[in-house]
């Protein structure tokens, strides 16, 4: 065919260009030659466009992937077009073959045809059936050609007239291109929805226009389905899209079709499976998980299914640990947890009864870098577990372990040695320690900024001046019952960053010494005095005056009267917490009077202050809603109210 069209002047040059680079597709075409019908049919070019002013546009080839081959040149390649009115008479001379020999006539060059005839061989077998069908669509870019050919001739397979697409193209079509997706669902306005027609009852809508897609979208077949397969109708308006053949609309449907819409509907109807939490990156899943407790995820999230179980392993969770008051914690779990999970930075076995100094010395061999060890109330452990951590965890920085009668200096002095990072120890009520062990840790551990005892009886003066002099950086220091004088709470004024003090219940400490504390250290925000009966007037209203920074003061059972509220009221315009508790003399005038004056307080605690009347508290309480008043009424309500708000509701059932 290429050489025939080179008989009209059009023959080109044979192309030199190398093609071993580039990658040859495989030809399906009649006798492995370039076919000019393929490169009109499946012609992307707008060149063939009725409507183009340009008299000539090149082809590109969608069938035939190469440009010459034995030395046929094809038109149209290589910069030479075939103009729409060359198409025409190509189409219509083709339409006038009657027989496959004319057709192979029509096809081969007169080198070939002489070859097939000199051989002897029929002119009818090298030209197959699929080329004369009854009706054989062809299309341009943009243009819609349908050529009539003669029924074939007996005798030819008829298996290749199931190449040609069966639908109705009498005419050429001018289909508006569909704008929607594959498989889209319709606008809101009453369009398609789920894969399905308008309507939900698989109806097309009645006031559709002619040449656009009002029926669900399929996806696009392939290459060698869509060059066989033809355009819609004008009366359906499909866009060349298979749809089965029960939908209105649609006349026909070829197997192709059929099988890309069964993949659309499968598709659209997993899409609408309700999901599962699972489908949820892990990493959202982790974050879910974490609001958990470790019982929780052990006993309950972890039970799930095996992914779960995987996640409540993830390392995050496992390095900062709470297992406190769990009784089912022993040394075997410590040890397991030890061995699998070595990046353990914090752990809490308070009120775990079942572990002992065994356990606590394998997790800390395995657990390097530890830093935070909490052990409330666990009675059972010694300095075997404290010293075994001060040895193998270099890094802690906390160390709270109240309440152990068993730990003696022997561990506060290896925490000394080995700890030097220790910012934070709590050793309340361990009554063995002494001021041997309290001056080694404050020579060891000088970057302390959390101190706290409580009712240790062999911790004295010693260990108050030590930690002042060695441990600069304190801001918490707490000495509640321990029998330290004022002698020792003054070296306390060195302590230029102290923050918080907690002087509870000390039996020798006198009101110079507390002045004198509040006037040094300037940041000190929270005091408690609690359970000092020293405390007077007279020093609260110093307190008053020189603590610019104080917000916190606790004066719970100390000798104190109205006079002492009146002038933190009259001379503090920084105190928000007040608690007097317990003070027999305060009555309702040093209650108003410091609710009245103050503009910073917001709570004000009167528990059994018996001289104030509950009228008076009530009438404060609607005057200054700001303010907290703590009495045992007002205590009493706020209890039930918040009970109610939570959905408790009383048993008015009469039991008898």
């Amino acid at each position: 065919m290429g050489h025939l069209l080179s008989k009209n002047g059009h023959r080109l040059k044979k192309r030199t260009r190398k093609l071993h680079h580039r990658k040859k597709k495989k030809r399906n075409c009649f006798l492995q030659l370039p076919c000019m019908l393929c490169f009109i049919i499946q012609s992307d070019n707008p060149g063939f466009d009725e409507d183009s002013d340009r008299p000539e546009a090149g082809i590109n080839g969608g069938g035939c992937s190469n440009n010459s081959v034995a030395g046929i040149s094809v038109p149209g390649v290589g910069g030479v077009g075939i103009g729409t009115a060359a198409a025409s008479k190509l189409a219509e001379r083709y339409a006038t073959l009657a027989s496959p020999e004319d057709c192979s006539r029509f096809l081969l060059s007169p080198r070939d045809l002489a070859i097939w005839e000199g051989q002897g061989r029929s002119l009818s077998s090298a030209a197959p059936a699929k080329l004369v069908p009854r009706q054989a669509p062809f299309q341009t870019a943009g243009v819609s050609v349908t050529v009539p050919v003669p029924a074939p001739v007996p005798g030819c397979n008829s298996d290749y007239t199931e190449m040609v697409c069966k639908r109705k193209c009498s005419e050429v079509q001018r289909c508006t291109p569909c704008k929607q997706p594959r498989c889209a669902f319709a606008a809101p306005d009453g369009g398609l929805e789920n894969g399905g027609v308008g309507g939900g009852e698989g109806e097309a809508t009645s006031n559709a226009e002619p040449g656009h897609c009002h029926l669900p979208l399929c996806p696009l077949p392939s290459s060698s389905a869509s060059s066989s397969s033809s355009s819609c109708s004008s009366a359906d308006g499909c866009c060349g899209l298979g749809l089965r053949a029960d939908l209105p609309h649609c006349s026909d449907s070829s197997p192709c079709c059929l099988h890309h819409y069964d993949s659309c509907q499968a598709r659209t109807s997993d899409a609408a499976d309700p999901l599962s939490i699972n489908h949820l990156p892990s990493s959202i899943l982790l974050k879910v998980l974490s609001h958990l407790t470790v019982k929780e995820r052990c006993l309950c999230a972890s039970l799930v299914c095996k992914y779960w179980r995987d996640l409540c392993l993830d390392f995050q969770f496992w390095k900062q640990i709470d297992l406190s008051g769990l009784q089912q914690v022993n040394d075997d779990l410590l040890v397991k947890i030890a061995s699998r999970r070595q990046n353990v930075t914090e752990i809490n076995i308070s009120d775990c009864r079942g572990v002992h100094d065994h356990g606590v010395s394998s997790l800390a061999s395995h657990c390097p870098g530890l830093q935070k060890y909490t052990a409330y109330r666990c009675k059972q452990l010694g300095d075997v577990s404290v010293c075994a951590l001060a040895t193998h965890c270099s890094l802690l920085v906390k160390v709270h372990v109240g309440n152990q009668d068993k730990l003696t200096d022997e561990a506060l002095k290896k925490l000394g040695e080995h700890c030097s990072e220790l910012k934070d120890i709590h050793l309340g009520q361990c009554y063995s320690v002494t001021d041997e062990g309290m001056v080694a840790l404050a020579r060891g551990c000088q970057k302390l900024q959390r101190l706290y005892l409580q009712e240790n009886k062999l911790v004295t003066d010693r260990s108050v001046r030590a930690v002042a002099e060695h441990c600069p950086e304190l801001q918490f220091v707490g000495f509640m019952g321990c029998p330290v004088t004022s002698q020792g709470v003054i070296h306390l004024t060195a302590l230029r960053n102290l923050n918080v003090l907690d002087l509870r219940h000390i039996s020798e400490l006198n009101n110079e010494t507390v002045m004198e504390v509040v006037r040094k250290c300037r940041n000190l925000s929270s005091l408690n005095l609690c359970l000092n009966w020293s405390i007077n007037d007279r020093c609260v209203e110093i307190i008053a005056k020189e603590g610019r920074s104080l917000k916190e003061l606790y004066l719970v059972s100390c000798k104190i009267t109205d006079h002492a509220l009146i002038a933190i009221g009259q001379y503090s315009s920084t105190i928000e917490t007040v608690d007097a508790g317990w003070c027999k003399d305060i009555t309702d005038q040093g209650a108003t009077q410091i609710a009245q004056s103050s503009k910073s307080l917001r709570y004000l605690g009167l528990m059994r202050c018996d001289k104030v009347n509950e009228e008076t508290v009530e009438r404060l309480v609607v005057q200054y809603p700001h303010i907290v008043f703590s009495t045992v009424m007002q205590d009493c309500k706020r209890t039930l109210e918040r009970a109610y708000q939570m959905g408790w509701s009383p048993n008015t059932s009469n039991t008898s």
